[in-house]
């Protein structure tokens, strides 16, 4: 029997890459989703199936699932990972920094699960959806970002049950704390939008920490890999998964605290406590 086949997006480093790394040392194919072509020439340097993935591109989706049923004829696990944190405040970036943000975290998810569904319904295959305890817990300067990820729930749950019919699994992970570039992603981003003719300018060391907050105490992103290869090839499989520091407390502080005390403490950690009249 030929070896399973994983498809994964976003590899070109943190999580992505240490998926690749560690489902390939487990024997599967790993076709490597990447969109600049610095990061595919490493990752085809590196023994990966590299292939073209700017999950934002209808026309690179569609080039990626033709070349791979083509080489590979198979699909058995689809790891949803590609998606990026926009981080300061929801009026400063306002509806198009929301729409870039679903357009990856979300709309692209769906996008490429659809694409590559005719292949997992022929393996009876895997989608993980990676999401996040951000959209659990909400915190202020990432509202957008915490949507996002609370509506990647939402999807995920609806579409376990879609395709349940087809013999096709679905899991989602919400990681906590995962050592990666995320956090300096995100400060940059916050950096491009942090502005003297904000409002909110007199709180932009809140708006940094909040862009940083991914990096409190990560979990070794290899560990973080491990953990869910694991799980995915163990059964039954789990719903949802959470990994990393932080993917445990957060959420149970977010269900046991009062809602008041709860933006009472977050408003504190974040520098929203006094008052910009």
């Amino acid at each position: 029997m030929s070896a399973p086949v994983v498809l994964i997006s976003g590899c070109s480093s943190g999580i992505g890459r240490a998926l690749a790394e560690t489902f390939r040392a487990a024997g599967y194919q790993v076709w490597a989703g990447a969109r600049k072509a610095a990061d595919l020439e490493q990752l085809s340097a590196a023994g990966f199936h590299a292939v073209a993935l700017d999950v934002n591109d209808a026309q690179a989706i569609t080039q990626a699932l033709q070349r791979l049923a083509s080489e590979a004829g198979r699909l058995d696990v689809l790891i949803n990972n590609a998606g990026y944190g926009g981080m300061g405040p929801l009026l400063d970036g306002g509806a198009a920094a929301m729409r870039q943000q679903f357009e990856t975290n979300v709309f692209a998810l769906v996008e490429l699960s659809r694409a590559c569904f005719p292949l997992l319904r022929a393996s009876k295959g895997l989608v993980v959806n990676i999401g996040s305890v951000s959209g659990v817990m909400i915190t202020p300067f990432a509202g957008a970002y915490c949507a996002s990820k609370a509506a990647v729930h939402a999807l995920s749950v609806a579409l376990r049950m879609e395709l349940a019919p087809f013999g096709i699994g679905l899991m989602e992970v919400q990681p906590g704390a995962i050592a990666s570039n995320f956090g300096a992603n995100a400060s940059q981003q916050a950096e491009q939008l942090i502005s003297e003719r904000s409002p909110w300018w007199p709180l932009r060391e809140g708006i940094r920490a909040r862009a940083n907050a991914s990096q409190d105490k990560p979990t070794p992103a290899a560990e973080f890999a491990a953990e869910l290869l694991r799980v995915v090839q163990r059964h039954p499989r789990r719903r949802l998964l959470r990994l990393g520091n932080g993917s445990h407390s957060l959420p149970l502080l977010a269900r046991l605290l009062p809602q008041g005390l709860l933006e009472k403490g977050l408003m504190k950690r974040f520098g929203l406590s006094q008052r910009l009249d």
